[in-house]
């Protein structure tokens, strides 16, 4: 293409210099588009809108595929006669839909605005996460604003997981997301040799309209429900996760050595004297980072090691593109999809014990306050002196146990160091006012033919908490670094309570005479107060679950906005860049400010926002996992009677999770009694209308299991009579994620 010469038309662009500064040949910008259109007051055919903004003929091409990226984001609308024009001119909203299933929708706008919902007749059209334009046409009867689908601007469904039904010769998918609540239409010719109830993967070839159902051929046959390891197969596929590498990438981690070359030393510390040792779950594979500790005159030395994954994963590399897809490691029960190949996951960027590793080196001065004094970040050579796990160590610390070999006995004095420092830092958490939320972990037990046995309790124990402490560490240097040093990167942030969670918290508290401090804006330090002083209290896993329920999520964003719960200014993920694709962009922009130079590997914002949706997928994905275990456990058990606690209300019912077996179920509120029943979100309770009697979070219940389906993944349980198999047992809310620094 010939450079073309810019007219004033094309000069009077407000965003000319951005657009000459990234592309050779630059186009009007979006804006100045949007700006032209607005202009005209009318919608404006493609030849009238290429006059109006100068468009050369060498050049059309170009430009309407800009406008077509325009059209897919839901800033332009092209109408039936193929002119374009502003949605908000004609009144529609670009945004998402959401499916329920029930059948119904919402609709969730780009510009952050009030959700809408779609009645089952809108919901016809689209399947869940379809981008759409809807005009608003009122209000329903719950009093939210009603909408209608104008367009669909893009469809998010290529291919769905579902089972096979066959009705009356008719062969179905009925799709295991429930959200999308239309089965797939198989045609004859693709359905031959599927039977009924198969795990299938449909590929859609026709999207639904007003008129049909959407149409599909079968393309890949998974089994049947209960074959072993059949529920992560589903999760796998109907939450897109990516599992399977690019053989780009398989053959670039095919060409990395075996062993640390003596070659990659060059330029770093020598750090293979210093006894560093990873400390990690029993059944963790993937070691990324190592610590040591000594006490020094005026305080202490901790050093931070972490995997230098960043020195094999280089940027816009296969193994790059691949581990940014996945954006995080997934942890199933009994299988992990790894952000990167095994090759790098469980061998080069694995602390194995007593070999040479590279690494990332935080190098931290603490004093007895607890306050970092002085930190350096540095690029290293080292050998991890021991693999040992939490448990095997706290039983060192505790004196429950002995160390039994001499290796072990020379580590130990370093050990109670790493402890002695642990309770200087918590004590320094505890005067910062972080909040600390202490929840239930739980683990599943396998037999050998792979089917669950049992679900067990999994306690944090000091080791646990001094690994957290030391990794908390290491983030807040690797933030403020990278703050004083004006470099951008992903910040892990965490805002507190909105305006309208603050106000129902408070008015829930205030029904048990406490109050929340800190007025409009309450500090971490204000809900932390509160919480040491509902310690002891009969209700204290009704409350916490209530203040847990009032923060938001944290999230990860080039925007420093603080850490809320934490109560750090700045913070940000360093310590885990073989599972996590923020830590090794923070690892990248480490180095690059240690070299004088700045790193961007694009849009920070968007890939915030990426890696803050797969860390959700990932959540989500192993949740339906877990229910689905869950789910087959219980399959066995119905009819018994078990006690537990009321772990959530909802217009429908009351969730309630047992004591002893870790589980939850839903009974519905046909059966809570002969009476009608009213949902109070603020107190969280259920209210009889003519008995007055309450089911509110946190009450203690006893109840008799009488459905465990699959297919639905539901747990379903009615009120029961106490017996001695259902004695009451521990209380609380056995639910909830772990609490440690790798979720914060």
């Amino acid at each position: 293409m010939s450079i073309i010469s810019l007219s004033a038309i094309r000069r009077r662009d407000p965003y000319l210099e951005r657009e000459q500064q990234r592309y050779e040949q630059p186009l009007p910008s979006r804006e100045y588009v949007l700006q032209v259109l607005g202009e005209q007051g009318r919608p404006v055919a493609f030849d009238a809108l290429r006059g109006l903004l100068d468009i050369q003929g060498e050049e059309s091409g170009a430009f309407l595929r800009r406008l077509r990226a325009m059209e897919r984001e839901g800033q332009l609308l092209r109408n039936r006669k193929e002119c374009y024009l502003l949605p908000q001119r004609a009144s529609l909203i670009p945004g998402r839909v959401e499916g329920h299933p029930d059948g119904y929708g919402f609709f969730v706008p780009d510009d952050g605005s009030e959700d809408l919902s779609l009645e089952a007749r809108q919901m016809s059209k689209v399947l869940h996460r379809d981008r759409a334009l809807v005009r608003v046409v009122g209000i329903d009867r719950r009093g939210r604003r009603e909408g209608v689908i104008v367009e669909v601007l893009e469809r998010a469904n290529s291919r769905v997981v579902g089972r096979v039904l066959v009705e009356h010769g008719i062969t179905l998918v009925v799709p295991e997301d429930r959200r999308i609540n239309q089965d797939i239409l198989v045609a004859p010719e693709e359905a031959t040799g599927v039977r009924a109830g198969a795990v299938v993967t449909v590929e859609i070839i026709e999207q639904p309209d007003r008129h049909t159902k959407p149409i599909g051929r079968i393309v890949e046959v998974l089994g049947n429900y209960a074959d072993p390891g059949m529920e992560i197969e589903i999760a796998l596929r109907k939450h897109a996760l990516p599992f399977e590498f690019s053989p780009a990438a398989l053959a670039e981690a095919a060409s990395l050595p075996e062993l640390v070359a003596p070659a990659s030393w060059q330029g770093r510390v020598d750090l293979r004297s210093l006894p560093l040792v990873t400390i990690d779950g029993a059944t963790a594979k993937d070691f990324d980072d190592a610590v040591f500790a000594e006490r020094q005159q005026h305080g202490w030395r901790l050093v931070v090691a972490i995997a230098d994954v960043s020195h094999y994963v280089q940027p816009a590399s296969a193994l790059d593109r691949d581990a940014q897809e996945r954006g995080n490691s997934v942890y199933f029960p009994r299988r992990v999809i790894p952000m990167l190949p095994e090759k790098l996951s469980n061998g080069l960027c694995s602390l194995n014990p007593e070999v040479d590793r590279l690494a990332m080196v935080c190098d931290m001065t603490i004093d007895d306050s607890g306050e970092i004094s002085g930190y350096r970040f540095e690029e290293a050579v080292f050998r991890s002196h021991a693999r040992l796990t939490y448990d095997q160590v706290w039983g060192w610390l505790s004196h429950a146990s002995e160390p039994q070999s001499d290796a072990h006995r020379r580590l130990l004095p370093h050990l109670q160091a790493l402890y002695a420092l642990y309770q200087v830092l918590a004590s320094a958490r505890g005067k910062r006012g972080a909040i600390d939320f202490e929840t239930i972990e739980t683990m599943m037990l396998f037999n050998d033919q792979g089917k669950i046995e049992n679900i067990v309790p999994v306690f944090r124990n000091d080791a646990h908490r001094l690994i957290e402490e030391c990794m908390l560490a290491a983030n807040v240097c690797a933030s403020n670094f990278l703050q004083v040093r004006k470099q951008a990167c992903l910040y892990r942030i965490h805002e507190g309570p909105t305006a309208e969670k603050l106000d129902a918290l408070r008015k829930f508290l205030g029904e048990f005479g406490l109050a929340l401090g800190g007025g409009d804006e309450p500090s971490a330090r204000d809900y932390a107060e509160l919480l040491a002083s509902i310690q002891g209290r009969p209700d204290v896993q009704l409350l916490q679950t209530v203040m847990l329920r009032s923060l938001r999520q944290a999230v990860y964003s080039p925007d420093n906005v603080g850490h809320f719960g934490l109560a750090y200014e700045h913070y940000t993920h360093f310590t885990s860049p073989i599972r996590r694709y923020p830590d090794l962009l923070v690892h990248r922009s480490i180095k690059a400010a240690l070299a004088g130079r700045s790193y961007t590997p694009g849009k920070w914002q968007e890939i915030g926002v990426h890696c803050s949706l797969t860390e959700r997928r990932a959540d989500e994905a192993t949740r339906d996992v877990s229910n689905w275990l869950k789910c087959y456990y219980m399959r066995e058990r119905i009819g018994e009677t078990f006690a537990g606690t009321i772990a959530a209300v909802v217009p429908f019912g009351i969730f309630v999770a047992l004591d002893e077996v870790y589980v939850e179920g839903l009974v519905h509120v046909s059966e809570l009694g002969d009476e009608y029943f009213q949902f109070d979100a603020t107190r969280h309770q259920m209210l009889g209308e003519r008995s007055g009697k309450r089911h509110r979070l946190g009450d203690r219940l006893v109840v008799r299991l009488v459905r465990a389906d699959l297919e639905t993944g539901r747990i379903d349980f009615v009120p029961g009579e106490p017996s001695p198999a259902a004695a009451p047992g521990a209380g609380g809310t056995p639910s909830g994620k772990p609490g440690g620094a790798a979720r914060r």
